[in-house]
């Protein structure tokens, strides 16, 4: 019963961390927020919007994660694909630096992209609770933004939302926690086994 426990367990985690490293690296529109090239729709675009304003990272390594997307959008769009050189421009981040940083008014859903982004290349070489954590302070920095609009402590915009893709990568982020999901299958089978010797009895009785 354990050695099943922890081959579903492992079937289970590593379809969740492949399917939320697609969702984040091919760069699928989770949320909806202002930030420095105007409208961010995913992690890596407020993690390379920032990294690109802060200049703290290299340029290659904002074209290789950006370049990812730009090829699923221009596939899916049936558009010539992106010129690595001109990726930054495709993405709007030439005048990222004169920008205003609206970025840094949302905290959290900066810093859950930063981990968002890390836990999807790390996933998949050791599942860990790195993307978990990420798309819930994602998630938290848009609640919070609601109750303050709610007290009147922001204006209200209707650029900032959450899209139905962020359950699902909330829920792979959680899937992909081996442990966790190995915990689930162990209480789902126990229950079941004291569902049975219930009925058994009720049979005999």
């Amino acid at each position: 019963m354990a050695s099943s426990s922890r081959k579903l367990a492992a079937i289970v985690s590593s379809i969740a961390s492949y399917i939320y490293f697609f969702l984040i690296i091919f760069q699928i529109p989770l949320f909806r927020v202002p930030c420095r090239i105007g409208i961010c729709k995913t992690p890596i675009e407020m993690t390379c919007s920032q990294m690109v304003a802060s200049e703290i990272f290299p340029v290659f390594v904002v074209k290789a994660l950006l370049y990812p997307g730009a090829f699923a959008k221009s596939v899916m769009q049936s558009t010539p694909l992106p010129n690595y050189t001109k990726l930054l421009k495709f993405y709007n981040f030439t005048d990222v630096k004169m920008s205003p940083a609206y970025d840094l008014h949302r905290l959290e859903i900066l810093a859950g992209s930063y981990l968002s982004v890390a836990g999807a290349i790390v996933g998949l070489i050791r599942a860990g609770r790195m993307s978990l954590f990420g798309t819930l302070l994602i998630v938290w920095g848009f609640v919070k933004e609601v109750i303050f609009r709610k007290h009147g402590y922001l204006t209200s915009t209707k650029t900032t939302y959450m899209y139905p893709t962020m359950s699902l990568a909330v829920l792979c982020a959680f899937l992909s926690i081996r442990r966790d999901v190995r915990k689930i299958i162990r209480c789902c089978k126990s229950s079941s086994s004291v569902t049975k010797s219930l009925r058994s009895k009720a049979k005999h009785a």
